[in-house]
């Protein structure tokens, strides 16, 4: 499968020039079989507005997956040029918390936006997803719910049969108890999750140095996340989910500091592709 990452970056988008390398768009990965046009999408963060640029000027026919609803997650979901045409068919999942099409309209409606779910154009449809395993778009995905602040948050882990890569873009592991390290519990959710995956995306939104002042506020640190990998057994640890105020440097940094530990570290960036 093929994995195109539209957006990286975590509560607000990042214009400038400091963030031009990894980008400032807001959460949104794309993912597609060998050979095939993108057919699954997760989160619709402002990054999913590059989505329609894949998909050959053709409407976008598949699945949509948020991991929760906040802003980050949802604000770019109207300005998906390709879902929003006659053609187009979007199945639209959100963790199970009420109805999920007035959850949407919720922030998609008069006053504060100009159309509603409803008006949105082409064959739409509003699922709300339970926690366990299900098949969308040909892939196998397992959803399991992880602590995250102001609404249910999940984690998925998605394969094609071949390969595996997990993405929990929002968690606050520090919620469930300080762990070993004092970066957070690695608890039973996110180790099933994670575990012997080829690839995971992680919110790496804070420093280690950070946490303290900032864990409250619901995400994890870096150190958190390649702990995880490790005592997981992944192959290849994205960092994700970036500070809005992280310049690229920043980032590199962040990067180069953990570059002789057990696991693979990178930064996600806005336009990489990755071949499983």
């Amino acid at each position: 499968m093929r994995i195109q990452v539209c957006g990286v970056r975590g509560s607000t988008p990042a214009p400038g020039a400091e963030f031009v390398r990894y980008g400032g768009h807001t959460s949104c990965v794309v993912v597609s079989h060998d050979g095939q046009l993108p057919s699954l999408i997760i989160d619709a963060g402002t990054g999913i507005r590059r989505a329609s640029g894949l998909l050959d000027n053709r409407p976008f026919e598949g699945s949509i997956v948020l991991g929760h609803m906040h802003w980050d997650h949802t604000q770019g979901l109207p300005f998906f040029a390709a879902a929003d045409v006659p053609d187009a068919r979007v199945n639209l999942y959100v963790p199970a918390q009420g109805d999920t099409e007035e959850l949407v309209a919720r922030f998609m409606s008069p006053p504060h936006f100009p159309i509603s779910p409803s008006d949105l154009r082409g064959h739409w449809s509003f699922s709300a997803l339970d926690p366990g395993e299900t098949t969308l778009e040909g892939f196998s995905v397992l959803a399991l719910e992880i602590p995250h602040k102001g609404g249910r948050t999940f984690g998925y882990r998605i394969s094609d049969g071949g390969s595996t890569f997990a993405y929990l873009s929002d968690h606050w592991p520090t919620s469930l108890g300080q762990g070993p390290e004092g970066l957070g519990e690695y608890h039973e959710g996110a180790m099933d999750l994670v575990r012997d995956c080829d690839l995971l995306f992680h919110d790496a939104q804070y420093t280690d140095d950070e946490l303290a002042a900032k864990g409250h506020l619901g995400h994890a640190a870096v150190g958190y996340c390649v702990g995880l990998a490790s005592r997981g057994g992944v192959r290849r640890l994205l960092l994700f989910h970036h500070d809005p105020s992280r310049t690229d440097e920043e980032i590199d940094a962040i990067v180069e500091s953990h570059q002789r530990g057990p696991v693979t570290v990178e930064a996600a960036f806005q336009g990489m592709a990755i071949d499983l």
